[in-house]
């Protein structure tokens, strides 16, 4: 099974910590670095984070870096762990600034990102953004096809129901070909048709090992009625609890070839002695 360490990155973690953490994780043979999204939170929102039993989000304090400055810092200090969002809201932002980012990172990085994507819960943070709410699902839709037109054609343009992109030119393109691959967030079914339609991967939260193969069951179907394989997407999940060798070998027994995990980062030997348990868990 391979292995991927989830980075809450913001006002405690100091620029050395981050790049000695980096490389800390490249040594030890970790797959993927995944760093998340929020712009603005709030001490005061409907709590409907739907990865915690009091729907409120925590581990992150007051807040947390924006992903592609963070994953380009990263890049800097690393040479061939993967860099990914997990993940990155798409339906808040301007697809066209975010593909832009997305390929210079992938440029940058010499082809090493995973984009992963989501639609959002927090609604006070769209209204912050003044973003609509509603339609999110539509709307990320769209912003895919829009993302993707730009990274493939060499004149792009897209003409869809909440947004038109005229003819234009984006460079550099992504090194990955024909873009970088595209994970789903997300655990019900819209999510699963999401990726089926759309995406290389699904990025699961929070799900048991048993509701796993359901929903990994389900998503095999989607992707046949579609003429895909299931072996088309690959599955990687974000556990909220600290996994143990015996949930590894469940997760992998049911589908998931990557499982993330975060780790402290408040001293660099706190970190690196977390990252040794992870490793001897996930490898082995």
């Amino acid at each position: 099974m391979e292995a991927g360490v989830f980075l809450a990155l913001n006002d405690t973690t100091p620029p050395e910590i981050i790049a000695q953490t980096a490389e800390a994780i490249e040594e030890r043979g970790f797959q993927a670095i995944w760093v998340p999204e929020h712009v603005v939170l709030f001490d005061d929102y409907e709590p409907n984070y739907p990865y915690s039993p009091d729907g409120r989000i925590g581990a992150f304090g007051k807040g947390m870096m924006e992903p592609f400055t963070a994953l380009t810092y990263l890049a800097a200090h690393t040479k061939t762990v993967r860099l990914g969002t997990s993940i990155c809201l798409i339906t808040q932002r301007n697809p066209v600034y975010t593909a832009k980012q997305v390929a210079d990172l992938d440029f940058l990085s010499n082809g090493r990102v995973n984009f992963g994507i989501g639609l959002g819960w927090l609604k006070e943070e769209f209204e912050a953004l003044n973003v609509p709410w509603e339609q999110r699902g539509k709307r990320a839709n769209e912003h895919i096809a829009v993302m993707k037109a730009l990274w493939q054609e060499e004149v792009s343009s897209f003409e869809g129901e909440l947004y038109q992109l005229p003819n234009c030119v984006m460079y550099p393109k992504p090194v990955q070909t024909p873009h970088p691959p595209i994970f789903v967030g997300g655990e019900g079914d819209a999510a699963l048709r999401r990726v089926a339609d759309l995406a290389q991967g699904w990025m699961g939260a929070g799900v048991n090992p048993d509701e796993l193969v359901e929903r990994i069951a389900t998503l095999h179907g989607m992707l046949r009625e579609r003429g895909r394989a299931p072996d088309d997407v690959k599955i990687y999940t974000l556990p909220n609890r600290r996994p143990d060798w015996d949930r590894c070998r469940r997760l992998e027994d049911a589908g998931v070839e990557q499982v993330l995990h975060m780790v402290p980062m408040r001293e660099i030997g706190e970190t690196k002695t977390a990252l040794d348990d992870f490793a001897r868990i996930a490898f082995g």
